[in-house]
């Protein structure tokens, strides 16, 4: 963890990075490395971030870990199954970068000492590529890696403002709130890391109203403050109007915990308060969180049979059954009927949904939704019919935006008009343009490593350049 309480951080600095996730340190690190004196300003009194929330998948393709597993994965592979699963709707040349650079960031995460050793399938995979690590170990490593090569961290440090010399002119430094009070620091370039707004409910409601019944979850510091700042000096945005809430979250979860689980790509059905399926399960859990946003309190069951809890994983949070068992969030009963009156629904109208269910899997194919698999084209559907049986309660959760500002190949965030803004790049939950319509596991951390390093070595670059000129 960053080691500094932000009193002996220094100042001005060639590259200023602002939040301390992972996007923030990798770019950092990497500006580092590219021979850059580095500030990062943190608002809250750690870092951590959305990254520590996170589940801790990475999407990576064609990695030893899945060669050594028998999994066939590849670039090309990764690049059509995120265009996909965006709905091909997502900047093409953006997906292009990171399907061409992940494989190296990989790498480069397992030179710093970051091992990955499970992998598995989750929405938007056709093949199974999310690898798996501890988010919070993840985050250790990079940060020491960055502070060994002399990034200076500042926290409780909130940037309010971005700095131009002159009207029109590069970014030129922040403003930034500390202890000590208001501070104006200097920088030849700065990176914006500061995540999305699921914790902003203004600006939720003014562009997601569609997620009002969802809950919220998320880093205290997602508050949209990049986004808002961006958005001052005229930054164009992408994917506003394409927030969705991830399915699978515990009703009972507070806005801190990750209480997600994903029992339907293991096989399992979603269905309702009335007992009766309501999507197609295999497909994202961004779309399958709006279908679960529209029925009877926002609220639905994943339901599954012993065959279906045996194929868990340990160790990863979104799959580890058994964990949720001990720790009373699945729900388990010897019969249908008696899960039924556990979750006060209708037995015989669970029976009902089951049995017509466990008819089409075993003929191969779902006649009502159009689910022919476990999880995006992979894994042949199954019968849930040996006792005993599981539920998990579920609701739809935004847990983070995946969208904001537009920005080009370099990270270099873009005005209205498609210009770059000088001096000013982004990286992460704060930029927009990725995803698209949905979203695969894996790939808000993935970006998080793959993007932050592009800014981080664009900002140090242009850093150069900007302190070499003469001062107007």
């Amino acid at each position: 963890m960053a080691r500094t309480d932000g009193q002996d951080a220094g100042g001005d600095a060639d590259v200023i990075v602002v939040g301390g996730g992972l996007a923030g340190y990798c770019a950092a690190l990497e500006a580092a490395e590219a021979g850059a004196s580095v500030l990062l300003c943190e608002r809250e009194p750690q870092a951590g971030g959305a990254t520590v929330l996170s589940g801790g998948s990475f999407a990576f393709a064609g990695t030893d870990l899945q060669r050594s597993l028998g999994i066939a994965d590849d670039a090309g592979r990764l690049f059509d199954d995120l265009r996909r699963v965006g709905g091909y709707v997502n900047d093409p040349a953006l997906v292009r970068l990171y399907a061409d650079s992940q494989l190296e960031s990989y790498d480069w995460l397992r030179r710093l000492g970051v091992t990955f050793d499970k992998v598995f399938i989750a929405s938007g995979q056709s093949v199974p590529r999310a690898h798996s690590r501890n988010p919070r170990q993840v985050l250790d490593t990079v940060i020491a890696a960055a502070q060994a090569r002399g990034v200076r961290t500042r926290l409780r440090a909130r940037v309010r403002r971005l700095l131009r010399r002159r009207a029109g002119g590069p970014v030129a430094g922040v403003a930034v709130d500390t202890p000590q009070g208001r501070r104006e620091l200097a920088a030849g370039s700065v990176v914006l890391a500061t995540g999305g707004f699921s914790r902003n409910d203004e600006l939720l409601r003014l562009f997601a109203p569609a997620q009002a019944g969802a809950q919220r979850m998320g880093s205290d510091g997602n508050t949209g403050d990049g986004l808002l700042m961006a958005w001052e000096l005229g930054a164009a945005l992408r994917d506003m109007g394409r927030i969705k809430g991830t399915f699978g979250s515990h009703p009972g979860a507070g806005a801190h915990d990750h209480f997600i689980l994903f029992p339907m790509y293991a096989g399992a059905i979603a269905v309702n308060v009335h007992a009766r399926r309501f999507t197609d399960e295999s497909q994202s859990y961004k779309l399958i969180g709006d279908a679960c946003l529209q029925q009877p309190r926002a609220l639905a069951y994943q339901v599954f049979d012993s065959r279906i809890f045996a194929a868990g994983r340990p160790g990863i949070p979104a799959m580890d059954f058994q964990a949720d068992l001990r720790a009373g969030r699945i729900v388990s009963a010897p019969t249908l009927a008696g899960l039924a009156r556990l979750l006060a629904l209708d037995p015989r109208a669970l029976e009902d949904t089951v049995a017509e269910y466990n008819r089409d899997a075993l003929a191969g194919a779902d006649a009502r939704f159009g689910r022919a698999s476990l999880c995006n084209g992979f894994g042949r559907l199954a019968a849930i019919e040996q006792a005993p049986f599981y539920a998990y309660p579920s609701t739809t959760v935004v847990l983070a935006t995946y969208c904001g500002l537009a920005v080009d190949e370099g990270m270099r965030v873009l005005d209205v008009r498609g210009g770059p803004i000088g001096g000013l790049y982004a990286a992460g939950g704060v930029m927009g343009g990725f995803h698209g319509n949905a979203y695969m596991t894996g790939t808000a951390n993935g970006k998080a490593t793959v993007f932050g390093r592009v800014a981080g070595r664009m900002a140090a670059g242009q850093a150069g350049a900007a302190l070499c000129a003469p001062r107007q």
